[in-house]
């Protein structure tokens, strides 16, 4: 067997783990998606629901309930936009605003999107051999991170042993 350097370091390579892991599942996912002959990207997902859901938000909207970037929002909108699942137009109100919302074409193609994330997610379920305590971990991170930054307690540590050694 290989060595796994990222395994064997643990909790230090934790966000190394977190982005294989993540990486392989899109990898798999894009590759099923080229399966079944549907063009679209695995991260799509959730702006298809979100936008099934509320039926039209801004792009800030978007990437605020997602917590995505606005950067990495604007790129994945363009791509949707492109292939044809999403439109933008004005905002009757505000000029400045761009309301998006799901094509005909997305609306079409939406029971098979369901039944495609159904079995995405009973696949992830019985993955985790139905124990989610990972969520509760990974919300424990994420609230963590929300009080107080990784990059605020990378340069404390890092104050900290600076000071020890000097």
């Amino acid at each position: 067997m290989e060595r796994d350097f990222i395994k064997e370091l643990g909790y230090k390579a934790l966000d190394n783990r977190l982005k294989r892991i993540s990486d392989r599942m899109s990898h798999d996912t894009r590759k099923f998606f080229k399966q079944i002959d549907i063009d679209i990207e695995p991260s799509w997902h959730l702006v298809f629901k979100l936008l099934k859901e509320k039926g039209m938000l801004t792009m800030a909207e978007i990437a605020e309930q997602l917590g995505y970037t606005h950067p990495s929002m604007v790129v994945m909108l363009k791509k949707m936009t492109a292939k044809g699942y999403i439109v933008s137009e004005k905002d009757t109100v505000d000029k400045r605003k761009q309301n998006i919302k799901l094509t005909q074409k997305s609306l079409d193609l939406f029971p098979e999107l369901k039944q495609i994330w159904d079995s995405c997610e009973n696949a992830i379920y019985k993955m985790l051999k139905e124990d989610l305590s990972i969520i509760k971990h990974l919300d424990e991170i994420e609230a963590s991170l929300k009080a107080c930054s990784f990059n605020e307690r990378f340069y404390n540590e890092y104050q900290t042993k600076k000071n020890e050694n000097t």
